[in-house]
């Protein structure tokens, strides 16, 4: 009988050793990453007071109607776009991207990506 890995444990023990090195601060917060198999949601987060400043999601009513027609890969890049902005009007420009335990490939790469060209700095 063979046994196969699961697929998110192994994801939390990546998660967790680079939650252990990374942690966002007021003047650079985390931009944290959440990756379904549908969906991708991010957040940037202030861990010394533990608050999320600004967040953005496919699952937002407007960007449902934009993604209907793309690829999953295309809506990460928006949504990457999306909280760039977002970020940029509370005064954040600077992020530590947090990956969430995902490999850097695909959603996750198209969503920095988005973010860089939005304006925000890894």
């Amino acid at each position: 009988m063979i046994n196969k890995p699961d697929k998110n444990a192994l994801r939390i023990v990546r998660h967790h050793r680079v939650r252990n090195r990374v942690a966002g601060t007021a003047e650079r917060p985390r931009l944290n990453v959440y990756r379904s198999t549908n969906e991708i949601y991010c957040q940037v987060i202030n861990d010394v007071s533990g608050t999320t400043l600004a967040s953005a999601s496919t699952m937002e009513p407007d960007v449902r109607k934009e993604v209907a027609e793309m690829t999953k890969t295309q809506a990460a890049e928006l949504v990457g776009k999306r909280i760039a902005a977002r970020a940029k009007a509370v005064d954040v420009t600077t992020v530590v991207f947090d990956r969430g335990g995902y490999l850097y490939t695909g959603r996750v790469e198209a969503l920095a990506k988005g973010a860089r060209e939005g304006g925000l700095e890894f």
